[in-house]
């Protein structure tokens, strides 16, 4: 199974992250062309489609956190990964990052 936070929750962590120049595992299951029209900073992209491919290209240490447009897609790879890999650390982001925007949270356009 996978743990599940909001975007309020996770927001204080990848700042202080971000500030002490911590690695921070976020990773963005969505589409290619979703990922760049806006993501979270730093928030590395392993689209849902490929996850079978690169399910070791997820952290196998310390917190995962796994975000999506909306939280849907995120919950399929959380629980995907849990089952299929016996993956402990893994956190969906409920709201995915349409909810990380509505709040104000800084995004990246690429």
């Amino acid at each position: 199974m996978f743990e599940s936070m909001n975007v309020n929750q996770l927001y204080p962590r990848w700042l202080v992250a971000r500030e002490k120049g911590e690695s921070f595992a976020l990773i963005d299951v969505r589409s290619p062309e979703e990922y760049q029209s806006c993501h979270v900073p730093g928030a590395k992209l392993i689209a849902l489609n490929t996850l079978m491919a690169r399910a070791n290209d997820f952290p196998e240490q310390g917190d995962v956190f796994v975000i999506c447009r909306s939280g849907a897609r995120s919950a399929q790879a959380a629980d995907y990964l849990a089952r299929q890999c016996g993956r402990t650390n893994l956190t969906n982001i409920e709201g995915g990052t349409m909810a990380w925007m509505q709040a104000g949270y800084p995004v990246d356009k690429t």
